[in-house]
């Protein structure tokens, strides 16, 4: 498989919409296994006051026949500094956007959205129900504590 990005300079793209996702063969096609992204500085803004949000977002996924590449994901994710967004929206989207192209046998991504307006927001979305024998992980990101 060709990859856009691999090996190349390549730009930020200037919105979600724009940027391409590579994915290359799975390596172990037929192991199951997890692979996690975790990206702790995403940023999106705000679709009403146009100010930035802040998450950590983990990306938890079993592979099937592709993976995706690492430096097309890091790109697409970047180009939500430009993007306004609810969290709901921001989170589920990336999910589903790497579902529908990727296929995997199974996905969640976790957003741990910093406080808007004193409150922080927390969305979840996974593909479907874990394949049996799949070992989760907890992903690792503390319920939000303030200065506490």
């Amino acid at each position: 498989m060709e990859t856009t990005h691999l090996g190349k300079p390549s730009p930020l793209p200037a919105s979600p919409e724009e940027a391409r996702l590579d994915y290359v063969p799975n390596p172990r096609s037929g192991v199951l296994y997890l692979v996690r992204f975790a990206a702790p500085e995403f940023t999106s803004l705000c679709p009403v006051t146009g100010q930035p949000d802040f998450a950590h977002l983990v990306i938890d996924y079993a592979p099937a026949e592709s993976i995706v590449e690492s430096k097309s994901l890091k790109l697409f994710l970047g180009a939500f500094r430009n993007h306004c967004g609810f969290h709901e929206d921001v989170t589920v989207g990336i999910g589903q956007r790497l579902v529908d192209e990727m296929k995997p046998r199974w996905l969640r991504i976790g957003g741990y959205w910093y406080p808007r307006g004193g409150m922080p927001i927390d969305v979840f979305w996974q593909s479907g129900p874990p394949p049996d024998g799949l070992w989760l992980p907890d992903q690792g990101v503390q319920p939000y504590r303030g200065r506490g």
